[in-house]
């Protein structure tokens, strides 16, 4: 049986790898660091990512939605965080 003392080293291990992967993921797809920040914490509290409303947008890098590329850009994104949220879901901790 598992005790609170032996899950906590986990659970410090698992915030900081969230950590260091979120910032990661929005150095590598050049993302805009405070709107990712927001959209991923409160993706991790419904603990599931969400393509509709502005948040998803907000972060993207500057791009016009007429550009060809912005479609690809936003679906890739929403794919790397949706994936990030299942991964994490239910460790807590701070991104930023």
């Amino acid at each position: 049986m598992t005790t609170k003392e032996n899950l906590t080293p986990i659970f410090t291990f698992a915030q900081a790898e969230q950590l260091r992967e979120a910032q990661e993921l929005i150095t590598s797809e050049n993302l805009n660091a405070d709107a990712a920040k927001r959209y991923i914490v409160h993706s991790l509290k419904r603990e599931y990512a969400s393509d509709s409303g502005t948040e998803l947008n907000a972060m993207l890098p500057k791009m016009s939605p007429l550009n060809p590329l912005y479609l690809t850009k936003k679906q890739t994104v929403f794919q790397k965080v949706a994936a990030f949220v299942e991964k994490f879901k239910g460790v807590g901790g701070v991104i930023g």
